[in-house]
């Protein structure tokens, strides 16, 4: 289960453009906490505090965050975080309520174990993975870290769906119809004739540029 994360928030009533440049200005990114049944709340959190979040935290949007607000905690999940398309700063953040016994759609990691076992990948395959994540919907209080993929046994031309991987307990998929591949372990790619063709016209015309410029030099 993934670890809580506190986040210190205050409360706001002004909206609009105008009232959100005052807040970054002041250092804070304007928020909501929205779901559980109760209204929406608009919320103002410090700008390093949910910037830190964004660069270190891979699991930020299956992350269960205790937002203290004036002193009121709740358990929330960020949904949507609003980023500047330049700078990449957080412009406003989107949580839901997730409170103890909820049910919420979180996407958690895929982690692969037993490379060595596998027979495929012993013998030069390569993992090819098409899912480095899934969407799940899991207890708010039981979000899984990361899925196990164990990649014992699969060879060359093996796919690894979405069916052989176990779900931990009171853990669903978001998509129930579709027995996706999460992975498959396919052969070394090997060059072409024209890769070969292309390297060597690379290789010539460098020994050529190299020549030319020893020329000058003794000249």
């Amino acid at each position: 289960m993934s670890a809580s994360v506190t986040l210190n928030a205050q409360s706001r009533t002004a909206t609009g453009k105008g009232p959100a440049r005052q807040l970054r200005r002041a250092g804070k990114v304007p928020a909501i906490i929205y779901g559980g049944g109760a209204a929406p709340e608009m919320i103002a959190i410090d700008f390093k505090e949910i910037k830190h979040q964004l660069d270190i935290n891979a699991r930020f949007f299956s992350t269960i965050f205790e937002l203290d607000v004036n002193g009121s905690k709740a358990s929330v999940l960020a949904r949507e975080a609003q980023l500047h398309p330049v700078t990449d700063v957080p412009l406003h953040v989107d949580f839901i309520r997730a409170e103890k016994g909820a049910k919420v759609d979180v996407p958690v990691a895929v982690h692969f174990v037993n490379e060595d076992k596998s027979k495929g990948l012993r013998n030069g395959g390569v993992l090819n993975i098409v899912r480095h994540e899934v969407q799940l919907t899991c207890p708010a209080d039981a979000i899984p870290e990361h899925l196990v993929v164990d990649l014992e046994g699969y060879d060359i031309g093996d796919s690894i769906h979405i069916s052989a991987v176990a779900l931990p307990a009171g853990v669903e998929l978001a998509i129930h119809d579709l027995d996706f591949t999460v992975a498959s372990v396919v052969p070394p790619t090997v060059p072409t004739a024209q890769d070969e063709e292309e390297v060597a016209a690379v290789a010539e015309a460098q020994s050529s540029e190299a020549a030319s410029e020893t020329s000058d030099d003794n000249g």
